[in-house]
């Protein structure tokens, strides 16, 4: 019996393997093949990977009562073991981050590094729920950054995967994903204990990451499905009524991982000998305009977590207000962040310059009036509900979504003007890796010096600082480049096409 339950698991995850009656070279499809490797399906199996990720804030408000009651720490050490556990986290989320995404861009598929990341997020749950040494707790933040550098490497570099030229949309979706996590999981975490105890938040997790599980496992990537949408069987099926990936009939040609579709009737263009020899990932490294993106994304991380730092001891301070009032104020923020999709179009229409441009130039103002936020009064706490709000606009929306998929569109101009450039698997993985790993440095510098800042000259002098750290990033925007180009693009133009160069140590092909 468990063997035949087993055999039934695997058919339904990856297709039976026996031959079908109408092809001797082709097993039949998985069932619900169309609905498991449609766009909107992943998508959201990678939007709800991430918020998982997310949402595991919850356990934050938690830690230092395990630290207390679990692991018995003194009352004047728990702040100190907050901070290694955190550092704990930041660490192997930077660290993790762009190995995750090479592992991912040198496997056959991006779905198996996606559920090691998700036992990575299990494993670490149940070391912080049931550790009583300070080590497993230590251990237990060290596994989730890792599966934090899993989930958003591979996870982003899945989604570029399956949408073909509208990734500022997608990424819209992902931001709303971010928002939502950010916003519920400290008022659930900390409403929960408060309600059912230490344990019940961890069950909540559980339950989070059982939901996530299936979804990975139902999931089936665009260029596995293909297999079957691509053969005569599958022609056949859709003929019957089946419907492609897209939910339209017929099978669809979908591009090699990496790389936009350029069929043509000369077939797809062959790498050269120079093309054999190129390095992707090292140049990927040295271009100047993957290089503006990370940039920016530091910028980006020092912004959003210098507000998580500060502001609810800020509210707590000047208004005196409780722990669920200071979170609560987070909704200023996050609400405008359902707009990204929106962002997200214009941005595959115009490119991520101006939009980001215009949301780091738009901040500046707004974190200057900040400073004049100093009294307990009912104008001063409107005042800053409104500039929170027009921060989520700029900062969260206007900024963060075109950033997030700048990234693809460097790596696609350049693979226009040299086809196969990348090399047949790609570098999505270990540029989103590189994303990642620039996001978590920035969230560590801000979170850092914004502490010291608040502590020391204060709240007015944090926000200067924050408006010049906005002004960086609206000169940095000027090297995202142009309008993006089609990802669908079947054949470039000869004036698109570039000749690689001599070797890959040339300096000219550092310049994106």
């Amino acid at each position: 019996m468990a063997l035949r339950a087993i055999t039934a698991v695997r058919d339904f995850v990856v297709g039976p393997t026996r031959r079908s009656a109408t092809s001797w070279h082709q097993p039949p499809p998985p069932p619900y093949l169309a609905f498991r490797s449609s766009t909107a399906f992943i998508t959201f199996a990678v939007c709800l990977a991430i918020f998982t990720d997310v949402f595991f804030g919850l356990i934050v408000p938690v830690i230092p009562f395990s630290l207390t009651a679990q692991v018995g720490i003194p009352d004047d050490e728990i702040q100190q073991w907050t901070a290694v556990l955190l550092a704990c986290y930041n660490a192997t989320l930077f660290v993790g981050s762009p190995f995750a995404g090479w592992y991912a861009d040198h496997t056959s598929s991006r779905r198996w590094p996606f559920l090691l990341g998700l036992l990575a997020l299990a494993g670490s749950t149940l070391l912080l729920c049931l550790g009583t040494a300070i080590w497993v707790l230590v251990l237990g933040r060290l596994l989730q950054g890792l599966s934090a550098a899993v989930v958003w490497s591979v996870g982003l570099a899945l989604l570029v995967d399956t949408m073909g030229k509208d990734v500022g949309q997608a990424m819209g979706y992902v931001n709303i994903a971010i928002a939502i996590g950010l916003l519920i999981s400290p008022v659930i975490g900390g409403a929960v204990y408060a309600g059912a105890g230490y344990y019940a938040v961890y069950y909540v997790a559980f339950a989070l990451i059982c939901c996530d599980i299936a979804l990975r496992l139902v999931l089936i990537e665009k260029k596995v499905a293909q297999q079957w949408l691509e053969t005569p069987c599958a022609t056949a099926i859709a003929g019957t009524g089946a419907e492609d990936t897209d939910g339209h009939p017929g099978p669809v040609p979908v591009r090699a991982e990496g790389t936009p579709d350029r069929t043509s009737a000369d077939g797809p263009p062959s790498p050269g000998p120079t093309e054999r020899r190129h390095r992707p990932h090292w140049d990927l490294i040295k271009s100047k305009r993957i290089l503006a993106v990370l940039v920016g994304v530091v910028i980006e991380g020092v912004l959003v977590y210098s507000c998580d730092t500060v502001l609810p001891i800020f509210v707590k301070d000047t208004f005196h207000w409780n722990s669920t009032a200071a979170g609560l104020i987070f909704i200023c923020l996050m609400v405008p962040a359902f707009a990204s999709p929106l962002v997200g179009i214009l941005a595959d229409r115009y490119g991520a310059k101006w939009l980001t441009f215009s949301g780091f130039a738009l901040s500046i103002p707004l974190l200057v009036c900040l400073r004049f936020v100093t009294d307990n009064t009912i104008q001063h706490k409107v005042l800053l509900c409104a500039l929170l709000t027009l921060l989520g606009v700029t900062v969260t929306t206007l900024a963060n979504t075109p950033l997030l998929a700048a990234m693809t569109y460097a790596i696609d101009e350049k693979e226009v003007k040299h086809p196969g450039r990348w090399g047949e698997k790609g570098v999505y993985g270990i540029a989103y890796g590189l994303w990642t790993m620039a996001f978590a440095l920035g969230g560590t510098i801000g979170s850092i010096m914004s502490g010291y800042i608040n502590d020391g000259p204060g709240w007015g002098t944090l926000m200067w600082t924050l408006a010049l750290w906005s002004a960086a990033g609206s000169v940095v925007a000027f090297g995202l480049g142009s309008k993006p180009r089609a990802r669908d693009k079947e054949q470039p133009s000869p004036a698109d096409l570039e000749p690689l160069p001599a070797t890959s140590a040339s300096p000219q092909s550092a310049a994106l």
